[in-house]
């Protein structure tokens, strides 16, 4: 067995990337609004499955989300929580 021990990978979005992100997905949100489903439910289907019927094509909804990485969603929602709970 090998005692040493694996490097930690360092992962960084660019500040722009996340801003895209956050742009798009307040896009989706209120397209998921107001077509009168809720959005955090609707995103978590979606982030979970990969399956883009939970979101509406209203107002382009779902081909906007369709052109960010599931991964990229994710890193914005958990740095945004992670930052806000300090």
């Amino acid at each position: 067995m090998s005692n040493h021990t694996q490097d930690t990978v360092s992962f960084q979005k660019s500040g722009d990337a996340a801003c895209q992100t956050r742009l798009i997905l307040e896009e989706v949100a209120e397209a998921l609004k107001e077509k009168g489903y809720n959005p955090i439910n609707q995103i978590v289907g979606y982030l979970i499955s990969a399956d883009p019927a939970y979101i509406t094509s209203h107002n382009n909804a779902r081909n906007l989300i369709r052109k960010l990485e599931r991964d990229d969603i994710l890193e914005v929602l958990v740095k945004n929580y992670l930052e806000g709970n300090r």
